[in-house]
């Protein structure tokens, strides 16, 4: 039953309040995907009493025993014993059917402890308000197999009279009018799994069933126009078939992404078309992973990794914002944890699941605990750092530098003595050989190769460049052995306007070699940072193609697998009939 629950909530964040239904509710826990399901099937059915449409939500669990679907049907009943369960028969499936029509009917068949169940149960909202109930009153009935006859009896535990009370109010609000017809939805449930019919479905303001089937009849879509999105004309139509927009009104673009990964045993049948699974790390360029380790009183709660990257269409489309699932089910998609009002953060998305904070019943936000605030507080600080260093990459203009590159430690066997140099004093126009400071330029070195101070002391300027700047020096300036002075004679006739003329000289010479090594070194640096975004480049695109491999083989699992449980459910049909013709034997052979 838990499998379900998620196709409830999806529409709970794409209708107005007034509106707020949750299929994805019905769709799925961990827990029923633990329990064994393989499959399930969200689809249109007709009411066969007028013929209206009406959802129906079928798996292949474990289904429910009489005393589980009264467990599921009762409101204010809370089984949470699992740590992998995020909500186990708590009022979520009832406030979820309800608001998706006024009145739900449940089939569930469990086959345990060699005893083989059949349960249904009435949650209408119809028969209570027309019949004046004070109370919520939920018609159930149960059925057992008889091992000697091999039918479908009156569950033992009830009265008959108790039992006919129940049956009679289910053929009356029920779709179904006699209890052939009832039964007979267990004819494609098999020994175990669980059927939901929602009809008298709700309709909006505007006369319409809110659920729109006829739009796309491989979809449910909520029904109204599709939102528009404010982008440039050209680009609209992107970014309203972006996954971040078609969420919030188709349910199978939800369900393509509401487990963060999904089973190779399980899928998502939607009418009648297998549900693609969709991981939204891969619809991410210039990725990044950020380990966050939340604390509580100066303990670590846990270790959380974050995939933060651009979509793949940034800067042309606008979605941003955090993707948070807790135990492997999404629960806040492409969450806005900051504006993009004026530009900082558009199209950075990121990808986590956070199950160090507990969701709301509704499975629609987190509790707003310290926790929740800092991972909240974080998150920001990973759109802006994120940003600010990257937003050149996709066109805008960099607010803050990449952290400077250092060169490897490591000696570089190209350059000679092992790549280390000497320093060289380069003394121009300085009297007395007057010293100086040297000022270092941190670029990259090719090779990595390794060098000490080259000094150039003219007029108390100093520059200090790496080996392959000074290179440029040597042809132009004369170079003076270490620690000699470098002093000129002056001759007489040089007056002072010369002298300062030839100082003012050396001043510009000085300012213009090191412009000449500041531009040699960043035509490096680029160079290299170039070199290195194509490697990177390479190496996705390597990555995106092993992974559209492995789907592949995954959705070929699937099908292998899908077809070995249609063989599984055989194989159980025709050991219930060779149990009851067992039985019938040993009854025959006694009698003899």
């Amino acid at each position: 039953m838990q499998l379900m629950r998620c196709s409830l909530d999806w529409t709970e964040q794409c209708l107005k309040p007034r509106q707020d239904v949750h299929i994805r509710e019905l769709v799925g826990t961990p827990v029923q995907i633990q329990n064994g399901a393989t499959f399930v099937i969200v689809d249109k059915t007709l009411n066969p009493r007028d013929q209206s449409p009406a959802l129906l939500i079928q798996d292949n669990g474990g289904g429910m025993d009489p005393e589980a679907i009264r467990r599921c049907m009762s409101f204010g009943f809370s089984d949470k014993k699992s740590k992998a369960a995020i909500g186990q028969y708590g009022n979520g499936f009832k406030t979820s059917t309800m608001r998706l029509g006024a009145d739900v009917i449940v089939f569930s068949c469990h086959l345990g402890d060699r005893v083989m169940t059949q349960s249904i149960g009435l949650l209408s909202y119809t028969f209570l308000t027309q019949t004046g109930h004070d109370r919520i009153v939920v018609p159930m009935v149960d059925y057992e197999l008889n091992t000697i006859t091999g039918n479908m009896e009156i569950a033992h535990r009830y009265d008959k009279e108790y039992f006919m009370s129940n049956l009679s109010m289910l053929l009356q609000w029920s779709p179904y009018s006699t209890e052939a017809e009832l039964l007979k939805q267990f004819d494609d449930i098999g020994s175990h799994g669980t059927k939901v019919i929602i009809y008298n479905l709700w309709f909006s303001d505007d006369g319409n069933v809110e659920l729109d089937f006829d739009t796309d009849p491989e979809d449910i879509r909520i029904g109204g126009d599709v939102k528009k999105v404010q982008a440039n004309p050209a680009w609209r139509t992107v970014n309203e078939q972006h996954i971040a927009n078609r969420l919030h009104y188709s349910l199978r673009a939800y369900l393509s992404i509401l487990y963060l990964k999904i089973p190779e045993t399980f899928t998502i049948v939607l009418r009648g078309q297998f549900v693609e699974h969709r991981n939204l790390v891969l619809d991410l360029k210039f990725q990044e992973f950020i380990v966050y380790r939340p604390q509580t009183g100066g303990c670590k709660e846990a270790e959380v990794l974050t995939t933060i990257g651009f979509l793949k269409e940034a800067p042309h489309v606008t979605a941003h914002g955090f993707n948070i699932y807790h135990k492997n089910r999404l629960i806040l998609p492409f969450w806005p944890v900051v504006s993009y009002a004026d530009s900082r953060g558009r199209g950075v998305v990121g990808v986590l699941e956070a199950n160090f904070v507990e969701p709301t019943h509704n499975k629609q936000d987190f509790e707003r605990t310290s926790l929740f605030q800092k991972l909240e507080g974080r998150l920001k600080e990973m759109t802006w750092e994120y940003w600010d260093y990257h937003c050149g990459l996709i066109g805008y203009q960099v607010k803050k530098k990449l952290p400077p590159i250092e060169p490897p430690q490591d000696s570089s066997p190209d350059m000679p003595n092992s790549g280390i140099m000497k320093p060289v004093t380069l003394n121009h126009g300085m009297p007395n050989g007057g010293k100086t400071k040297p000022v270092t330029l941190n670029h990259g070195m090719p090779n990595g190769g390794k060098t000490k101070a080259v000094t150039l002391n003219q007029n108390h300027h100093s520059v200090s460049v790496k080996a392959a700047s000074a290179a440029a020096f040597f042809g132009k300036i004369p170079i003076v052995g270490t620690g000699l002075s470098s002093k000129r004679k002056e001759h007489g006739d040089l007056n002072k306007f010369e002298r300062m003329k030839r100082q003012a000289g050396a001043r510009a010479d000085a300012h213009n070699l090191e412009i000449q090594s500041l531009s040699t070194a960043n035509q490096l640096m680029d160079k290299e940072t170039m070199n290195l975004i194509q490697e990177n480049k390479k190496l996705h695109a390597k990555c995106l193609e092993h992974e559209k491999r492995r789907e592949d083989l995954d959705l070929k699992v699937r099908q292998l697998r899908r077809e070995l449980g249609d063989v599984q459910q055989e194989y159980d049909r025709l050991m219930v009939e060779l149990t009851s013709l067992d039985t019938v034997k040993e009854e025959e052979h006694v009698r003899t």
